[in-house]
């Protein structure tokens, strides 16, 4: 067990050199987001002077302001469209909003122009945020490396200039620039930005490894085997985008009728202008029958049934620590009817702990002994599994023995003086084999082997403890499954109606242990993935009719949540490309808050049908009496802000605390 300087759980801040530096849009650097924030600034502004009884021309100026800052985009956009035999709603709604001023409703005309220049540049927001962090990716593998000539001199170059077959240097504490094969030296790699794996992996002569991974305590000489364009970061960048791009658009359900809704509008709205004209009505008489219609018969109300349960929805998840990233994603949520989960950082904590304690007979040490013993030497050390061994002694109030001569073997373990006699700490393997007393053969070691088998077999890393070369003991050490992982699992099961999906870059040993422990065992259980793998089993389960859900937090699982149906990443560890690219995020990693958000979002769905048909009744009626009567104008109005009205409360209903505690999982 190799002592590498790794950094702690901190790594990746601002304070870490290794770290690639954060890029991140500023929100007012878009110009929807000026747009829109001019908008709502003049509406925000004009609301209270118009309801206070001020000048008219001072409120009305103000949502002149608020109709041109928020109107020119989806206006000018609506006009291209319709240069292409296209129209679509935006402009519809531009319309509409123009129509309500004409006819003195001038505040709703404001308010829906507001809306819908709120959700554009949140749109564009969302957008350029994953373009961020998809940039960002790259800055994990180093620009530069160190190339080793034929005679052994030692060059600065560019990676891009790296070429298959190339030497490498890479130094302790360095990151690796570029995919090759180990050729000399020994070192641990932490490798979770590429296979998600919470530990440090091993790495010798013969071994592979990526670009942009960690390097420990050791040197490592690496013959490159694919150019940087080839690399597994530039892959998975190139899936993220490519997912992204190629996912269906989807739609709020009054968008999926757009086309034939807006066309259909237009047509009528301008025959029940022309026809009575044509007959002989008057002009006035014609016109003002022709905007009555299209208030009634305007989706303002259809789109605001659609909006306030969603968004109802989203808040009240929002406070309970599930950030929804849309009303899209809110709505696409309770469509999800399969479920494929991460392990490390997801299902677990993605911090190892010391499971089992094994003092050996004929040692002299108890369970304790042998912990604070073990402690002691890895005190000094960094390595993650280090860690875990001192918190496990400082948790059972071990007190730990003063140590000497501490030193660190790379791809060995860690030694020291303690007491007198010499301890070494580390990989059980390498530790028997460089042990001074017997080999294989000998009782003891013959113990130890079994023991680190039983170990191994049940996903558990053992660390073997020498002591004057004879072991004492052996150490289980696994990480941590989350409290509320089982529950969890159990009511996604309920919910979908099928076991979830475990995809691991961990090794099979571990994923089946944990399977068994959060109950998908019998289960899709996948382990050993690489980032193309683990959506390549996302696609596989979209094109046999499911629409799933991945859960991760990783860069790792990065193109598995850009590939989905949906994608939910956790919060706390989760890494920048996964938070950005995911549709929603757990912020206090609190698993338990997944199926309670699917539950809410298929209540918000119910809400949302029942609000489209209450809407669609009023229009209905208020069409028919305009059409077949003489609908007052003021009437209209007041049947169409009635039914706004109307399904605004009803989806607000979602805000309630007990909405999320009446969510079934």
């Amino acid at each position: 067990m190799p002592t590498a300087l790794i950094p702690r759980s901190d790594q990746g801040t601002s304070a870490d050199p290794a770290a690639p530096p954060r890029r991140r849009t500023r929100v007012l650097a878009l110009a929807e987001a000026r747009w829109a924030a001019a908008a709502t600034a003049a509406f925000l502004i004009a609301l209270p002077l118009q309801l206070a009884g001020t000048l008219s021309w001072l409120w009305g100026a103000l949502y002149a302001v608020a109709y041109v800052a928020g109107g020119w985009e989806p206006a000018l956009a609506g006009l291209r469209a319709l240069r292409e035999k296209t129209l679509d709603v935006d402009l519809l709604m531009i319309i509409a909003a123009v129509g309500a001023a004409s006819i003195g409703q001038v505040m709703d005309g404001a308010l829906l122009i507001v809306i819908f220049a709120t959700s554009g540049a949140l749109e564009a927001l969302a957008t350029a945020r994953t373009a961020d962090s998809v940039r960002s990716l790259l800055d994990l593998a180093p620009t530069t490396a160190t190339r080793v000539g034929d005679g052994g001199g030692e060059e600065t170059v560019d990676t891009a200039e790296l070429k298959v077959g190339d030497v490498i240097l890479v130094r302790p504490g360095e990151r690796v620039g570029a995919d090759g094969e180990v050729l000399e030296g020994a070192s641990d790699v932490d490798q979770a930005t590429i296979t998600g794996e919470p530990l440090p992996v091993a790495k010798g002569a013969g071994d592979e490894v990526f670009a942009g991974t960690l390097n420990g305590a050791g040197a490592l000489r690496v013959r490159v085997g694919r150019d940087a364009s080839d690399s597994v970061i530039a892959r998975i960048v190139a899936m993220v985008e490519e997912a992204s791009e190629t996912k269906a658009p989807t739609q709020l359900f009054i968008e999926k009728v757009e086309q034939r809704y807006s066309l259909g509008m237009v047509v009528a709205t301008l025959a029940v202008f022309a026809v009575p004209l044509a007959f002989g009505d008057d002009l006035t008489g014609a016109l003002l029958r022709a905007m009555t219609f299209m208030i009634v018969a305007s989706p303002c109300a259809v789109v605001l049934a659609t909006m306030p349960p969603l968004l109802s929805a989203i808040a009240n998840a929002g406070r309970h620590g599930v950030l929804v990233k849309s009303a899209v994603v809110m709505e696409r949520l309770g469509q999800v009817d399969a479920v494929a989960l991460d392990k490390t950082g997801t299902l677990t904590e993605g911090t190892p702990r010391v499971t089992a304690v094994h003092a050996l007979p004929g040692s002299g040490l108890t369970d304790d002994s042998l912990l604070a013993l073990a402690a002691a030497v890895e005190h000094r050390s960094e390595h993650p599994l280090a860690r875990a061994v001192v918190s496990a002694a400082r948790a059972r109030g071990l007190d730990l023995p003063a140590v000497t001569d501490f030193a660190s073997a790379p791809g060995v373990g860690v030694s020291a003086t303690v007491g007198g006699a010499t301890v070494q700490v580390g990989a059980v393997a390498r530790l028997l084999g460089a042990g001074p007393s017997g080999g294989p053969e000998d009782a003891a070691n013959t113990d130890v082997l079994a023991r680190a088998e039983r170990l191994s077999a049940s996903g558990q890393t053992t660390v073997l403890v020498l002591r004057d070369g004879v072991p004492a003991g052996v150490l289980g050490i696994a990480d941590r499954l989350r409290p509320d992982a089982a529950t969890t699992v159990a009511a996604l099961r309920s919910l979908t109606g099928t076991a979830p999906m475990l995809l691991t870059g961990d090794n099979p040993q571990a994923a089946a242990r944990l399977a068994a422990e959060v109950g998908i065992d019998g289960g899709d259980v996948r382990a050993g993935l690489l980032p193309q793998e683990k959506v390549a089993a996302v696609r596989e389960a979209e094109r046999a009719g499911r629409k799933i859900l991945v859960i991760g937090d990783g860069v790792n699982d990065a193109p598995a949540l850009a590939a989905a149906h949906t994608g939910i990443a956790m919060g706390r560890a989760g890494s920048d490309l996964a938070l950005e690219t995911a549709d929603a995020v757990i912020v206090r990693d609190e698993l338990a808050t997944v199926p309670k958000v699917i539950a809410l979002s298929r209540r918000a769905r119910g809400l949302v049908v029942q609000n489209l048909v209450i809407a669609g009744t009023f229009i209905a009626v208020l069409v028919t009496w305009d059409l077949a009567g003489n609908l007052p104008l003021p009437l209209g109005v007041l049947g169409h802000e009635g039914s706004t009205v109307i399904v605004g409360l009803n989806g607000l209903r979602l805000l309630r605390e007990g909405a999320w505690r009446n969510a079934k999982g």
